[in-house]
């Protein structure tokens, strides 16, 4: 049916909605402010959906979900996984009220509230953008820099501006963060901003400094390991790397989304600690694969097979590929390498001009 398709496809409607600007328009909205935006969104749902005949009914599932997050929004309405997730069920109504005709003569009032919905996107785009924001320059002042948001600060102002070859951020947990990108793709603008041991929360915490500010054409995002170790719940794994690939499609960067890499317990009798799969279960690695190829599907992204690639015929590691389980070694590194160039080219739709590589 037409507004099923509507509803998966609603998602690239992230793409539409501009990046936020900066100065006083990119403010942190008050509580109240916010309470008011969701309610209205809520109430010009309602509304437009009896203007347009048969929307009620086909807009009931998608209506019922912002309804539920509204209600948990109200709770804390500040929390900007609630603000993402009631975006983009706001969008998905809009995109399934698109699939239906309007009657003729339309409803001026109804018009201007599709209008307001619209608006009312925005203005929640730009106060997450700016939660998050906040967010990273209050982590930035403590002492203990728990984001390492200063890790490549004093590197990322010493960059020269994007040439004539395509720029690619590597955004990752350690897995990134070892590995020398000159030494596998040559000369080229391929820049590494990897920190080991960090979860998707840390990279989206930086993403802005790290990623979006240094202007690259593709991202190339591999994180979540980390997470699983940590008992990081999956639901917020996926949130953590959506909201990174929404924040690089709303400023025109190309997204590579990786697969997690499968870990294995080759090298358990090397050291206890290898010991791999218990801490990092293959089946959880698998559903959030799974999640990642259906995300960027639906988004039009580049899905990065890792795993099939990397995985023997346990679904574990290859035991040639690391040396711990977890971190690829020099042999991995070159199995994953014409993979991510690959990926790139098709990101970019050319073979990349030769620049300079930087770690």
């Amino acid at each position: 049916m037409k507004w099923i398709a509507a509803i998966i496809i609603a998602g690239t409607l992230a793409a539409q909605t501009p990046a936020p600007p900066p100065g006083p328009a990119a403010a942190v909205m008050s509580t109240r402010e916010v309470e008011a935006l969701a309610t209205k969104i809520i109430q010009a749902m309602e509304s437009t959906a009896l203007a347009t005949p048969g929307l009620v009914k086909a807009s009931e599932p998608v209506q019922q979900n912002a309804q539920t997050t509204y209600a948990a929004m109200r709770k804390t309405p500040q929390n900007p996984g609630l603000i993402y997730q009631f975006m983009t069920e706001a969008r998905a109504y809009l995109a399934v009220s698109e699939s239906f005709p309007r009657s003729y003569p339309f409803p001026e009032v109804a018009d201007k509230q599709y209008g307001d919905i619209r608006e009312g996107i925005q203005r929640l785009q730009r106060h997450f953008q700016a939660i998050l924001d906040a967010q990273t320059q209050a982590a930035a002042a403590r002492e203990a820099d728990r984001n390492n948001l200063k890790r490549y600060s004093d590197a990322n102002s010493k960059l020269p501006a994007p040439g004539k070859a395509p720029r690619v951020i590597f955004m990752g947990d350690s897995i990134t963060d070892f590995w020398r990108l000159n030494e596998y793709f040559g000369p080229r603008d391929f820049i590494n901003r990897g920190i080991s041991g960090q979860t998707t929360d840390q990279m989206l915490m930086r993403f802005r400094p790290d990623v979006v500010e240094l202007k690259p054409k593709v991202v190339v995002i591999l994180g979540g390991t980390n997470d699983i170790s940590r008992g990081v719940p999956v639901k917020v794994i996926e949130d953590n790397i959506a909201m990174m690939a929404d924040i690089a499609i709303a400023n025109k960067i190309e997204v590579v989304l990786s697969s997690i890499l499968p870990t294995s317990d080759y090298h358990k009798n090397v050291k206890a600690s290898y010991e791999m799969t218990k801490t990092r279960p293959l089946e959880t690695i698998k559903e959030i694969n799974r999640w990642i190829k259906t995300f960027a599907d639906r988004k039009h992204l580049i899905y990065l097979d890792y795993y099939t690639a990397m995985a023997d015929e346990t679904g574990q590691l290859k035991a040639d590929l690391a040396d711990d389980g977890l971190h690829p070694n020099a042999a991995g590194y070159r199995v994953m390498s014409p993979l991510v160039q690959e990926s790139i080219g098709r990101a970019i739709s050319a073979t990349a001009a030769p620049a300079t590589a930087v770690k």
